[in-house]
């Protein structure tokens, strides 16, 4: 065990926590309106709190149990043989089961943004459940856990490169989102602008800060690869913030808050899986980028394909994610084989499964609320509070 690696892990494991609560559940809430708020809090906080569980009932066992092309096995569950004495690389194996673990919080948090304002919390709740379970921990083990799309396996010696979860969790968690959103059909509510910009600013600029745990994090050591991955984090990010506002500006004549802080959040998807792999410059190319196609990427998906992805998960995440992994290969530091073929694999799988449990989820819970839940929101009518004392 190395002490230095372990102290920056825990660092990055509170930091990732960090990106969900409170980071995701502002930049969500603030989108929303007055109304529904609260029920943002509420998926983005029990979806927390299941997913820890869940990760350590067999989410964790899963996706980095014992070997093997598809799955990890259930040899691991409830931390099964695993003592302080542990490790995995130079770090104790329970810090590496922790800092896993906020991710697979995140990535069914980020799905969150697909449905709000419109679903019963009873499927957020089971969907998440069994997405995490069928969808999330394979494809971390296929990517992450040493399976088929890894080194040695389908593709070979070099297998897919996905530095910090551009596949396993922009992609995954955009094309849940993209499909969730057209089988409940646009809201009944004309679209209103976002509550509280401010409450999105704060949220994204927690999101910010938590990535550097997100992606530096994932190098599991103290050393020149996390601080290259922090550092072309942030670049990428603020290259994607500018050329938003700027793409807007000559589109729309003026620039937004909240259109300044989306396309922070579209850089910091798109360098997610290149993180480990590219420099600055190669950063800033990404980032800019993304800024400018994820905001073609939502007007596509609300103005041509009329699909109400509420708060726009799978033009900024998927595509950002599925943009980063590509540009791996354009720099020449993957396989394009391994990198489009691991992502249409993913893609494919990700869309199936998904269809599936969300039909299995929807015969046994309230998929969409009636009309008039949704037109009183879902704060006062499916939770019984109120984030503010007006009718808004």
């Amino acid at each position: 065990m190395n002490a230095a690696d372990t102290a920056f892990i825990i660092t990055a494991t509170a930091l990732v926590l960090f990106m969900t609560l409170p980071g995701l559940a502002l930049f969500y809430g603030g989108l929303v309106r007055a109304r529904n708020v609260l029920s943002v809090f509420m998926h983005c906080f029990a979806i927390a709190a299941l997913m820890s569980v869940l990760w350590l009932v067999a989410g964790y066992s899963i996706a980095f149990g014992a070997p093997g092309p598809y799955w990890g096995g259930l040899s691991k569950m409830f931390l099964n043989g695993v003592t302080t004495d542990s490790l995995t690389l130079t770090i104790p194996e329970v810090l590496f089961f922790a800092f896993q673990m906020t991710f697979a919080i995140i990535t069914p948090a980020l799905i969150v943004g697909a449905y709000v304002e419109r679903v019963g919390f009873g499927f957020v709740l089971l969907f998440s459940a069994l997405w995490m379970l069928i969808v999330y921990a394979p494809v971390a083990h296929w990517v992450w856990g040493g399976g088929f799309l890894a080194d040695g396996g389908l593709f070979g010696e070099t297998g897919v490169r996905d530095f910090a979860g551009g596949i396993v969790v922009h992609e995954t968690a955009g094309l849940a989102a993209l499909l969730l959103a057209v089988m409940l059909g646009p809201r009944k509510s004309k679209a209103t602008p976002p509550h509280s910009p401010g409450m999105v600013m704060i949220g994204a600029a927690m999101l910010w800060v938590g990535w550097f745990g997100f992606n530096g994090g994932s190098a599991l050591a103290a050393g020149g690869t996390a601080a290259m991955a922090l550092t072309v984090t942030h670049l990428s990010a603020a290259a994607a913030s500018l050329t938003w506002i700027l793409w807007e500006r000559i589109k729309f004549g003026r620039a937004s808050l909240v259109g300044l802080v989306t396309g922070t959040i579209a850089g910091l998807a798109s360098i997610t899986p290149a993180s480990g792999f590219v420099g600055p410059i190669q950063a800033l190319i990404i980032g800019g980028i993304a800024g400018i196609l994820c905001q073609e990427a939502v007007l596509l998906v609300k103005n041509r394909l009329k699909i109400d992805d509420t708060l726009d998960v799978f033009a900024v995440h998927g595509i950002g994610g599925i943009f980063g992994t590509i540009m791996i290969a354009a720099f020449g530091a993957a396989s394009w084989t391994a990198q489009l073929g691991s992502l249409a694999i993913v893609g494919a799988f990700t869309l199936i499964a998904t269809y599936i449990i969300a039909r299995l989820c929807a015969a046994v819970t309230t998929f969409r609320v009636d009309a008039e839940t949704e037109s009183n929101g879902l704060d006062l009518s499916t939770h019984g509070e109120q984030a503010y004392q007006l009718n808004s």
